[in-house]
């Protein structure tokens, strides 16, 4: 009878131990899966955390640029607001030493004030009395582009600046023409084109009541041609060749706010 116990122990042991190795292996399987899905889980939130700390960057790169779109808006806004209150100020009689004002078209010819002899002997002979065209006609030519510039077609004033300048390069009104030429680009943010603009004045017409004001646009222009070094040299030329004059003011205000960002 014991032995059949025995026997019976023996042959049971086996699979008892099988059982149980199954079992843990059952266990050790579960464990694995459990140990995935955490694995799989984790990865899932650190997914989640990227994408929330990309979502913040976009986020911040919009507030950047809506911060620089509006600074640019306010900028052209105010370019606009000044170039438009100058040329009110000139409708109203305001011929003064305004910077950037300019003679009214009915008082061009006076304000544009010819090139003395000494100017012309200096090598300046598209300063003199004037060209020999028809007084009318010039006149004409000139207010057609002005009233474009003063109505904000700034398209068509500076086609009709340009084409005055080319066909009366040595009139009375050539410097305001091209000082408003390089206007009509300036306000539209065609800064290259407008900084031409000024620059030819100058050089043509040196002894131009105009070329303090443009000077002190060359300076401006090239600070927003990111000229920097080359502006405040303009600029401080400004106020040492003109000095007391309107434009010699605004120059040196300029100066410092260049000066205290840079």
């Amino acid at each position: 009878m014991a032995g059949a116990i025995a026997s019976a122990m023996l042959f049971a042991f086996p699979a008892f131990s099988q059982d149980s190795r199954l079992s843990l292996a059952d266990r050790v399987s579960r464990l694995e899966q459990q140990a995935q899905k955490d694995q799989g889980g984790v990865g899932m939130v650190n997914q989640m955390q990227q994408l929330q700390e990309q979502v913040r960057q976009q986020q911040g790169r919009i507030e950047e640029l809506q911060h620089q779109l509006q600074q640019l808006e306010d900028k052209n806004k105010a370019q606009y607001v000044d170039l438009d209150s100058r040329i009110g100020r000139l409708e109203g009689g305001n011929a003064g030493g305004a910077a950037g004002a300019a003679p009214t078209a009915s008082a061009a010819a006076a304000a544009a004030a010819p090139a003395t002899s000494s100017s012309a002997a200096a090598g300046n002979p598209t300063q003199a009395q004037g060209g020999n065209a028809d007084p009318a006609s010039v006149q004409a030519a000139y207010d057609v582009a002005f009233k474009a510039l003063r109505g904000g077609d700034y398209a068509a004033a500076s086609r009709d600046f340009r084409s005055f300048v080319q066909q009366y390069p040595s009139e009375s009104l050539t410097p305001n023409a091209y000082y408003w030429l390089g206007e009509s680009y300036y306000v539209t943010m065609n800064y290259p084109v407008a900084l031409e603009a000024f620059q030819q004045l100058l050089k043509q017409f040196p002894q131009s009541e105009k070329a303090p004001d443009a000077l002190l646009k060359v300076g401006y222009s090239q600070y927003e041609l990111k000229q920097v070094d080359a502006a405040k040299a303009t600029l401080t030329e400004v106020g040492a060749k003109y000095p007391g004059t309107n434009a010699a003011n605004l120059a040196k205000e300029r100066l410092q706010r260049i000066q205290s960002v840079n």
